[in-house]
């Protein structure tokens, strides 16, 4: 019998698997695709006695090659819920539970559908899936270091489709075909404390902080392109830790980010920084962090194929779209073409998140009608 989504979705949100902690949930992803005939390989990756469960799975040697990636890992539930939020349950049909949406619930989806498909004829193909517990925090040793494992062992999918949660409020609005790069930067500029009423006995860092940093917002880095809006750099914090009104500050410390689009790749917007400050403040320290670049998978067969099932299934003619944050696809885009499609994810991370079962069971044969156009 064809696996049932949502009894799978519930067994999934009944392990509590906030990064780091697994609690079980992959080892029920396990059992799903075993008992379908996968092939299990567990990759855990990372420091001994803290290492990122992760799991790859495949059924078939020959292409082409469809690799669904995802991840089981979820954000701390919080507060306000009026469902448990690790219970799995359902009220006036709807699926309740931290990670419903984002995105147990697009890995349930995909592997019913896997159930479906397979009951329906032998599989032409090979499909594999990459599932990590380590993408809600720090992404250090999970899908990034299970793809170059992918490569040395000729696993590398002709395509990957991911199931983050890609619709802003109904199925079938959005397929993610891209991402922006991200970039974080913080700031020290050190200067000499004193009293504000004898400032030539003082060195104020904050007045070559200021201008460092009007400098950086006031250039405008692109107008966007065909694919991407506009590349922004925001100020997120500016902080001298200083509570008294007549002392000059040892230091001021400020952090940005930058989401920036395919016009830019990270080291050269590094180095624009570390530059722009260095012309106000010589003896200022930076420090940076590029988490992603920017990618794109041109819109083509697949891409189309992908757009016209959505289509089929909702009656909506998805928008290819590059917005929103980052996600696991802009490690997976160094490897093969790469696109996102998932459940509706307008209440992902937030209290009560949930899933309507209509959409769970409408992205399963979303799915279960592209693993038909993919050739398999």
């Amino acid at each position: 019998m064809p696996i049932d989504v949502v009894a799978l979705a519930q067994s999934l949100l009944r392990c509590a698997s906030v990064t780091p902690a697994d609690d079980g949930a992959l080892n029920v992803v396990a059992a799903a695709l075993e008992s379908l005939g996968f092939t299990i390989t567990w990759l855990p990756f990372g420091p001994e006695g803290a290492q990122t469960p992760n799991l790859f799975a495949r059924l078939g040697t020959s292409g082409p090659h469809l690799c669904f990636a995802g991840h089981t890992d979820v954000v701390p539930p919080g507060n306000g819920w009026r469902h448990e939020p690790f219970a799995g349950q359902i009220d006036d049909d709807t699926l309740y539970g931290r990670g419903a949406s984002d995105m147990k619930g697009g890995i349930a989806a995909f592997i019913a559908a896997v159930s479906s498909f397979l009951a329906r004829r032998p599989l032409n193909g090979s499909i594999s899936l990459l599932i990590t517990g380590d993408e809600e925090g720090p992404s250090r040793h999970g899908t990034c270091d299970v793809l170059p494992w992918m490569q040395e062992h000729g696993q590398v999918p002709d395509f990957c489709l991911v199931g983050e949660p890609t619709n802003p409020m109904r199925m079938g609005d959005v397929i993610k075909v891209g991402r922006r790069g991200s970039l974080n930067a913080h700031i020290t500029v050190q200067g000499v404390q004193g009293h504000v009423a004898y400032p030539h006995l003082a060195d104020n860092p904050i007045h070559y902080l200021l201008p460092a940093l009007t400098e950086l917002t006031t250039r405008v880095l692109d107008e966007g392109n065909a694919h991407f809006a506009p590349s922004s750099l925001q100020i997120t914090s500016i902080d001298v830790g200083n509570p008294a009104t007549n002392v000059i500050p040892p230091k001021a410390q400020a952090s940005l980010n930058i989401r920036f689009n395919d016009s830019h790749r990270g080291e050269a917007l590094k180095d624009w920084i570390e530059k722009t400050v260095a012309k106000h403040a010589s003896n200022a320290h930076v420090e940076t962090a590029i988490s992603g670049e920017a990618f794109l998978t041109e819109p083509g067969e697949i891409v189309e194929k992908l757009a016209h099932v959505v289509k089929r299934v909702t009656g909506r003619t998805p928008r290819l779209d590059t917005g929103g944050g980052t996600s696991d696809a802009r490690f997976i885009s160094a490897y093969c073409p790469v696109a996102e499609f998932g459940l509706v994810g307008a209440s992902m991370h937030k209290a009560d998140e949930h899933v309507a079962l209509c959409d769970l069971r409408q992205l399963t044969e979303i799915y279960l009608e592209f693993l038909e156009a993919f050739g398999l």
